[in-house]
């Protein structure tokens, strides 16, 4: 009897750790299947420059979620810099490296206050951060009085906005760089990519990664093991906001204007994405390599049911129940083999 019990083990261990993977193949050779042009070069770049913004949002929420907090400011964070970015820029007159110092200083600061009411003044992660989030949507509205930032637009106050953006500020949005074809690759994907790749370097393979983890799967034992912890689930929250604050940065770069209202999917994508990475490769785990990849099967399924013609109003419904199958296969089978 202990042989098939075991052979039932073996299955339900590699459903859990491949599972997801297997699904992306199909669902990528179901597309290049279904649709002409899926399996291009060009189709291949497409979909990431669309994941690009998100993916990077979507690795600073696992920040968070490695230390057991979750950060639902990261939506307005990114649109804030973005128009912070167009306001230094088209209002004020600034360069290309002051628009994205500010951006970045914005990032920084949103993570420290949103670190600093969830550890010393004790307002659970959801709220503190939701209320963020409501904070940067109405203050990056009031410069002016709600409307979209471009050069030439009238101010309140009745003036012009003679300011433009830099060149060197658009090319971080529409530059691309020859890879197999000429003019391939987006700025966006290889920001993508570079960061993606630090950040799970970071988490997996240094002292200050393995910490945060220790604070998010037990922060009793943490400290009793002398773990700063505090400042640990702080450091998670600049990350998330940094990484929101670079998305919005290339949003801004791409589109050449402060878009109000660009940044409206961006929470529920990038919380997907990075959920979605628990089913990768059975972690069971917030984790860097699995929230790229559930970026990418993002914009994979999105891109594929696009080219299928696919109503627009039915792709929110298909994302979310790719996300709920995933975590409950995953979960399920993972709380099964334990017993």
């Amino acid at each position: 009897m202990s042989a098939p019990s075991n052979n039932n083990n073996s299955a339900r261990q590699l459903a859990i750790r491949y599972g997801f993977l297997v699904l992306l193949i199909a669902l990528v050779l179901f597309f290049s299947v279904q649709t002409d042009g899926f399996a291009s070069p060009q189709s291949a770049v497409f979909i990431l420059q669309s994941v690009a913004i998100t993916g990077i949002l979507a690795l600073g929420v696992t920040a968070t979620l490695v230390v057991g907090g979750f950060d639902l400011s990261i939506g307005s964070v990114a649109t804030t810099a973005m128009m912070a970015s167009a306001y230094v820029m088209v209002v004020m007159g600034g360069d290309a490296l002051t628009a994205t110092l500010v951006c970045l200083a914005i990032g920084v600061l949103v993570g420290l206050i949103n670190g600093v009411l969830i550890v010393y003044m004790r307002v659970p992660d959801l709220l503190a951060t939701l209320g963020m989030m409501f904070l940067l949507v109405g203050l990056q509205r009031i410069p002016t009085e709600g409307r979209s930032i471009a050069t030439g637009m009238t101010m309140p106050d009745g003036s012009a906005a003679t300011g433009t953006f830099s060149p060197s500020f658009l090319a971080l949005g529409r530059h691309r760089f020859d890879f197999i074809l000429p003019n391939l690759l987006p700025v966006s994907v290889v920001v993508l990519i570079v960061l993606a790749i630090l950040i799970w370097f970071f988490l997996e393979y240094t002292r200050f990664g393995r910490m945060m983890y220790a604070v998010g799967s037990n922060e009793r034992a943490a400290q009793l093991a002398g773990a700063p912890v505090n400042r640990y689930k702080i450091g998670a929250y600049v990350i998330s906001g940094v990484f929101a604050s670079i998305g919005g940065i290339l949003m801004a770069a791409r589109l050449g204007r402060g878009d109000i209202a660009s940044g409206n999917n961006l929470l529920l994508d990038s919380v997907a994405a990075a959920l979605i990475g628990f089913a990768v490769l059975g972690a069971a785990k917030p984790n860097a390599f699995g929230t790229a990849i559930g970026a990418l099967f993002v914009g994979i399924l999105l891109q594929g049911l696009t080219m299928m013609n696919a109503p627009y109003y039915t792709q929110d419904f298909v994302k979310g129940a790719v996300l709920v199958v995933a975590l409950v296969f995953t979960f399920a089978l993972s709380q099964r083999s334990r017993k």
